[in-house]
């Protein structure tokens, strides 16, 4: 297996893909990451965990700050390697391929091979209060949906990012513009009465319950180091990359904490708790009925924006990891035209539309169980940052993570503390999480031992 380890911020050596990409294009990619359908269904369920309005908006402040606290860390990271890959190259050069690979397999296999069968199964099902599909419709429509913005992507990475741009400024425009005209109208109306059926109120917000509500929230800022998988194609990495983490952060926080004020200054907390879709049930009471088609259509394009850019990112690990010799040869092809990682794009569209067939009614639940794992997983990502100032100071590092070691070790903390709620109050789905990371151990071992047979032919 060839070693490859960077002393400095180069790309990988047989990377052969193209540096396209600018900073308002990682940006809006970081943008389409975040902000998918979570903002719409995530609030009712913050809101049965918390006792008050000040309470959810709180969690929604802390989870841009906690996210804002990775980005940080990843800045520096990505900013010295600036691979394809993301986090496996970091945890590969940090400690050992072992755990590289590992972080690599969750990514792929699990969270974006996964996240795209379930945003295209996600579309589908939404299309249905638009167009009658049945069972097979769906399904068909989530297959093509998948095999279309997978399509688009292979023929190059400039027609990837031109739509996941488009996508991502009406998304942004859209929904503020649906909160600042229901916090308009919310206000001019003096708000609106609870709901009389709501759930509850907790009696307290316990440490427990706030970490808790983190996790959907946090959950919801997920895809905020989008741009870090595709560094090797972004132009001035060492300055684009953290720039793109940072404005993307900074433009979904904003637009959360604009749609959290507007759900609950129609609904108040009591009225948003255990809500299924907090954007639907705000419109109705602001601006109507018939308002529900139009949150419809802004979900809709939503999911679509998030899914390019999941299908655009996800390659990129497996292409990273191929160049590496941890896995088969033909994923670490690039096309001779197009620059684009082209096998590994197939292999993700081939393993979603295998899961959406196989798995169509029963993977979401099971898609759930990788929270405890992603956690951990960023967990690493800090770890390697230490690892890497202690034991290779003189690497070039065009961006400095600001306040190391405290403002990242705050950042662990805060990881530490929902995983350990997690882990208490949901340890089945939490050992399902660890499962998944394991079963890369095998597949680890078959690469390596692989490799080195094909050193010593």
């Amino acid at each position: 297996m060839e070693r490859v380890s960077a002393t400095g911020p180069a790309a990988h050596p047989r990377d052969r893909l193209r540096r396209d990409l600018g900073l308002s294009d990682a940006t809006l990619l970081v943008v389409s990451g975040v902000i998918g359908s979570g903002i719409f269904l995530t609030p009712g369920r913050i809101a049965e965990l918390l006792p008050g309005a000040e309470w959810i908006l709180a969690a929604w402040a802390a989870g841009g700050l906690i996210s804002l606290a990775g980005a940080l860390a990843n800045a520096e990271l990505a900013a010295m390697f600036p691979r394809a890959g993301g986090n496996y190259v970091y945890l590969r050069e940090a400690f050992h391929p072992a755990a590289g690979f590992l972080v690599g397999w969750l990514g792929f296999f699990v969270i974006y091979a996964g996240t795209v069968a379930t945003l295209a199964a996600g579309f589908s099902r939404a299309l249905v209060d638009f167009l009658p599909l049945g069972d097979g419709g769906r399904v068909a429509v989530a297959v093509g949906l998948v095999a279309v913005t997978s399509l688009l992507n292979f023929v190059g990475v400039r027609w990837g990012a031109l739509a996941n741009n488009v996508t991502a400024l009406l998304k942004l425009g859209a929904l503020s513009l649906f909160a600042c005209a229901g916090l308009a109208v919310a206000f001019w109306s003096g708000g609106a009465a609870p709901a009389a059926a709501a759930p509850a109120a907790p009696e307290a917000a316990t440490a427990i319950g706030f970490a808790l509500a983190l996790s959907p929230v946090l959950f919801s800022y997920l895809g905020w180091n989008s741009s870090v998988f595709v560094a090797s194609e972004i132009r001035d990495p060492g300055r684009n990359v953290p720039r793109s983490l940072f404005l993307g952060l900074a433009l979904c926080a904003a637009v959360y904490l604009l749609l959290n004020g507007m759900y609950l200054a129609a609904l108040t907390a009591e009225g948003l708790r255990g809500v299924p879709d907090a954007g639907r049930a705000a419109a109705q009471v602001l601006f109507g009925d018939r308002s529900s088609r139009v949150v419809g259509l802004l979900v809709l394009a939503s999911i679509l924006g998030t899914l390019n850019a999941t299908v655009l990112i996800g390659p990129r690990i497996l292409y990273a990891m191929a160049l590496d010799a941890l896995f088969f040869e033909a994923a670490e092809r690039a096309h001779a035209r197009y620059r684009t990682p082209s096998a590994a794009i197939a292999i993700q569209a081939a393993m979603a539309i295998l899961i959406l067939l196989v798995f169509e009614s029963s993977f979401e639940r099971a898609l759930d169980a990788t929270t405890f794992a992603i956690l951990l997983a960023a967990l690493a990502d800090v770890a390697a940052l230490y690892r890497l100032r202690a034991h290779r100071p003189d690497l070039p590092r065009p961006y400095r993570a600001w306040g190391h070691p405290w403002v990242p070790g705050v950042y662990a903390l805060a990881l530490l503390g929902v995983a350990l709620a997690l882990l208490f109050a949901k340890p089945g789905e939490s050992a399902l999480g660890l499962g998944l990371v394991a079963l890369g151990l095998p597949a680890y071992l078959f690469f390596a031992a692989r490799s080195r047979g094909r050193e010593r032919d």
